[in-house]
């Protein structure tokens, strides 16, 4: 059985939520640790690369399609490469990782690019479940605020919305990106 080797690694800046990487797509902050990485090794034949393996949890969104092809595909990459995006929640950058390695192990690959992307202040909000089809009442009262307003005839009304956005994400900080982009090399 062949070894597998990390032959480099390149990342992004962790940011906050809401930050400064708030405004980059995911598949363009993917393609940002891909330029570098080929950049940085220019006696690299990227065409000769089997498959760029990314791990993505979100999936939703801008997310919702295969995130390491697109990332790809900006970074400049031939068309010839192929992406695959896997989903393993908080493992999905690493497992992104042992897949390559195992297809370089068992033969399958000589040359993998594997890593992980995320931007969760881009992904849109997640909603409780509804208890029926199409149910108005999606938001638990916990999350909706009520108040009094007056109507043209003076009456009151009493209304009920659901918080701002910006009163959720108050205090919450969370990582915009997980990028860790490792090539993989095949040595018998």
């Amino acid at each position: 059985m062949a070894d597998a080797y990390i032959c480099d690694y390149i990342r992004t800046p962790i940011g906050r939520f809401g930050g400064s990487l708030s405004q980059v797509r995911a598949d363009d902050l993917g393609a940002i640790p891909l330029k570098a990485l080929m950049g940085r090794n220019p006696g690299v034949d990227f065409g000769a690369v089997e498959d760029i393996i990314f791990g993505c949890a979100n999936q939703a969104g801008e997310d919702n399609r295969n995130v390491a092809r697109m990332s790809a595909l900006l970074a400049g990459l031939p068309e010839t490469v192929t992406g695959t995006t896997v989903n393993r929640l908080c493992g999905s950058g690493m497992d992104a990782i042992i897949i390559a390695a195992r297809a370089i192990k068992a033969g399958e690959a000589d040359l993998m690019i594997a890593g992980g992307v995320e931007s969760m202040s881009r992904a849109p909000f997640v909603m409780p479940k509804a208890t029926s089809a199409f149910s108005r009442n999606a938001f638990p009262s916990t999350l909706r605020r009520t108040r009094t307003e007056r109507s043209s005839s003076g009456s009151r009304l009493r209304t009920t919305r659901p918080f701002a956005s910006s009163r959720l994400r108050s205090g919450v900080s969370v990582l915009d990106s997980r990028n860790i982009f490792c090539p993989m090399l095949r040595t018998d």
